[in-house]
């Protein structure tokens, strides 16, 4: 079975299939000093990404913990994306240190499960929902091996989860945009991952997939798993998610929501990005290290 084409040649398959596009740096292998939670899903240490030497992300220091429901919130530009983009290695960095579980992610990617934008995806490829969702298993079952009759129930299974497995045998293009954002979060949950990042899964949805989606996390949760979630809508955060990030460029805080998601964090989270980006380039000039693209 072909895989279904996308924008960027990885961006559908997940992070426990694909093989990093960068190679790994030797200051990545681990995670020095003491001051990360080692127990934490992701632990994210002195991270930099750069294009064309303009910082994107700069010096990014983060733990989420384990078992809770993180949103990844700031302004637009803010670099979101790129930083789970980084965490998978699906982009290259400047500098930094990214485990998962205490594991650099060429060790932990198997316990990973990456949701994309939906944008990022050629639709128009004829594949059955099925067929989507039963991709999920190819990073357990192996590329070589044969889809067979246990994987299709547990894609099945997962189509149930989000409420589609009446348009199991629909071909992909056929469905509504919400539609295609649950298709993608089934085959997530065939990852059977340990630690979920998903890039803006609530974006350009009706209200009825938002709440399948809701439903969803919530269930990864009670079964101890990790999400984060790339989010815009500030209203839902308190909400949805009981562990926020908010980030433009760095961290500007990072914890649980009822202490972290303040009308003060978010004044600085939405504001001044140009005098954070004008320190950071002016920095980066004189670091004179590797060039991100």
């Amino acid at each position: 079975m072909r895989p279904l084409a996308v924008s960027e040649p990885t961006s559908l398959r997940s992070a426990t299939e694909s093989e990093p596009r960068v190679n790994d740096r030797p200051n990545r292998d681990a995670l020095p000093g003491i001051e990360h939670d080692p127990n934490a899903a992701l632990s994210i240490h002195d991270l930099t990404v750069a294009y064309d030497r303009r910082p994107v992300l700069w010096d990014v220091d983060l733990d989420i913990p384990t078992g809770v429901l993180a949103a990844i919130v700031g302004p637009n530009g803010a670099g979101k994306s790129t930083l789970i983009k980084a965490c998978l290695n699906l982009i290259p960095s400047v500098s930094g240190v990214v485990t998962i579980f205490g594991q650099p992610w060429k060790q932990a990617r198997r316990r990973t499960a990456y949701v994309p934008q939906r944008e990022t995806v050629d639709w128009s490829f004829p594949v059955s929902v099925l067929d989507v969702v039963m991709m999920g298993t190819y990073g357990r079952l192996g590329w070589l091996r044969p889809v067979g009759r246990s994987q299709k129930a547990q894609a099945m299974r997962a189509l149930e989860h989000v409420e589609l497995a009446d348009l199991a045998h629909r071909q992909i293009s056929q469905l509504s945009g919400g539609q295609q954002q649950r298709v993608f979060l089934a085959r997530a949950l065939v990852q059977q991952a340990d630690l979920y990042l998903m890039d803006e899964p609530f974006a350009s949805v009706d209200a009825a997939t938002e709440q399948a989606i809701v439903r969803v996390l919530r269930t990864l949760k009670s079964e101890g798993r990790t999400v984060v979630v790339v989010h815009h809508d500030l209203q839902t955060v308190p909400e949805y998610f009981d562990h926020v990030v908010l980030l433009n460029m760095r961290i500007v805080a990072a914890g649980p929501t009822d202490e972290v998601f303040t009308h003060d964090n978010l004044r600085a989270t939405y504001g001044g990005r140009l005098t954070l980006l004008e320190q950071a380039a002016t920095a980066l000039q004189h670091l004179g290290g590797p060039q991100g693209g």
